[in-house]
């Protein structure tokens, strides 16, 4: 049996999109990409709240080969981001490859055939033979269980689920949370509303985010001489990695960080009472650091209040915190995070032998060799898979590290014929990610806080735990000795393990 595609690709935001590239780029066009919404773009297409950017600078935060030089800000907004996926997709092609509205509920690797059964929400099946994954990794809302909730009678929503028929001017509205969400939310709404309650449960480390405006002039001069923007590109990435180096052990350069940030917090927050509530206890790095240049200095507003005590229950008219205080309310809004580092896909992933991935990594956390392949999935990937995240330095990058070298893996899989597969070996799966856990030791995520990195028992499944860079070179070339090779006679119902 010959499969539908020689790839099917689930999800259509940055990650469906760089395998997309790549694959079409290389001449192949036999591939499939589900999307389960109706537009392409991911998180820019379902983010829409106030303030939406991106944290790290648009010349980094864009595909290596196909430069924007039209970016209208050093950091990206949400509208421009989603607009130049759009264009990417349409100038390249990628549009015709996409399936819209196509919910992906299960996929099913047949060994016989050696491929995977791909089905959808409307019970459409299709076969591919090499099945990426794509979803990403912010996608699952996470909510606390607040006492209370369900009783209080103004309006609630999350950040990643904005309510834009709902006007916020002149309301009393509470934030809660202080991630990357809020502090793009907080100072965007702080002018509009009567009063804003931020509620913080910890401090953020917040520094520089050195956003402007790139003229007219300047857009010019990327179109004109786009080597300036390859330039401007390497050295964002390269900066970040030395910035990287406070993450990864570096004592001096951790120190340089948070002197910084310290200063920033001081130079931008007038109150010395709100100062010391927005100061961290924890080493810089452990959490995410959020860039901003407008956040601190929201909270100098008379309209803008910051409340540090736990919340104790919703009521009927706001929240009640922990000094008995209630704080009377039309709206709240919740930038509580995501769930990621226990993954949990909504997607049924069936592997060899009716193994289930989501109930392996709920039994035994989430691992992967290379962050990419899953030892028990044959011709199977996933983009942003466990520990493949970054604190410092753009996911764009990795992704396409990924894809790099899958691009190899699939070389391979072409190499041995139809109805072969590739399944990485256990015990390579093992090495690696005892190897992985081990470079933890000596940076700032196991200097002892606890964050969305770790996974219910404590572990980080999320972040790689050194640079981009490199990631790029242990991801740089495929080595076929990590996997059993199975090549199979389509005609005698016969498989042959290839030892190489």
């Amino acid at each position: 049996m010959k499969a539908d595609y020689s790839v099917g690709i689930v999800g259509a935001g940055f990650a469906g999109l760089v395998a997309a590239l790549q694959l079409k780029k290389s001449g192949r066009d036999s591939f499939v990409v589900f999307e389960r919404a109706a537009e392409l773009g991911g998180t820019w297409r379902d983010n829409v709240y106030p303030g939406c950017a991106c944290d790290i600078a648009s010349p980094l935060y864009s595909f290596a080969d196909e430069p924007n030089p039209n970016w209208s800000r050093q950091y990206g907004r949400q509208p421009e981001i989603l607009a130049y996926l759009k264009d990417v997709a349409l100038r390249n092609g990628l549009k015709k490859h996409i399936r819209y509205n196509s919910d992906i509920v299960e996929a099913r690797f047949m060994e016989a055939q050696a491929c995977w059964a791909v089905t959808d929400r409307q019970g459409n099946t299709t076969t591919v033979a090499l099945l990426l994954m794509g979803p990403g990794p912010l996608n699952r809302p996470h909510i606390p269980n607040f006492s209370g909730l369900g009783h209080f009678q103004g309006k609630c929503f999350h950040s990643a689920q904005w309510d834009t028929g709902y006007s916020l001017k002149g309301k009393r509205v509470a934030v809660i949370g202080t991630g990357a969400s809020a502090i793009q939310i907080v100072p965007s709404i702080a002018p509009q509303v009567a009063a804003l309650t931020v509620l913080q449960r910890t401090p953020a480390w917040v520094t520089h985010r050195f956003d402007y405006k790139i003229g007219a002039f300047g857009r010019q001069l990327y179109r004109h001489f786009p080597f300036l923007l390859q330039i401007k590109r390497n050295a964002i990435f390269w900066l970040n990695e030395l910035f990287g180096l406070g993450f990864v052990g570096n004592k001096n350069m951790n120190k340089l960080l948070e002197r910084i940030s310290l200063l920033k917090l001081q130079k931008e927050v007038k109150d010395p009472r709100i100062r010391r509530k927005l100061t961290p206890d924890y080493t810089i790095g452990c959490k995410r650091i959020l860039r901003s240049d407008d956040y601190y200095p929201t909270f100098n507003r008379e309209n803008v209040n910051l409340v540090i005590e736990s919340i104790e229950c919703f009521t009927e008219r706001g929240i009640v915190t922990a000094d008995g205080k209630e704080h009377q309310l039309d709206a709240v809004i919740f930038c509580t995070g995501f769930v990621a580092a226990d993954i949990n896909l909504y997607t049924k992933i069936i592997g060899l032998d009716g193994r289930e991935l989501v109930q392996e990594w709920s039994d035994t956390g989430a691992e992967a060799y290379l962050g990419t392949t899953i030892a028990g999935y044959p011709n199977f990937a996933y983009f942003l898979g466990p520990n493949t995240g970054l604190g410092h330095n753009s996911v764009v990058h990795i992704m396409e590290s990924q894809m790099n070298y899958l691009m190899q893996y699939l070389a391979q899989l072409e190499r041995l014929g139809e109805g072969s597969y590739l399944d990485v070996l256990e015990e390579e799966q093992q090495a690696y990610n005892s190897w992985l856990q081990q470079q933890f030791k000596g940076t700032v995520w196991s200097s002892g806080c606890k964050s969305w990195y770790q996974n219910k028992r404590g572990k980080n499944t999320v972040l790689y735990p050194r640079l981009a860079s490199s990631f790029r070179k242990e991801t740089e070339v495929f080595n076929p000795m990590a996997y059993r090779q199975v090549r199979q006679k389509m005609q005698e119902d016969e498989k042959i393990d290839v030892k190489l």
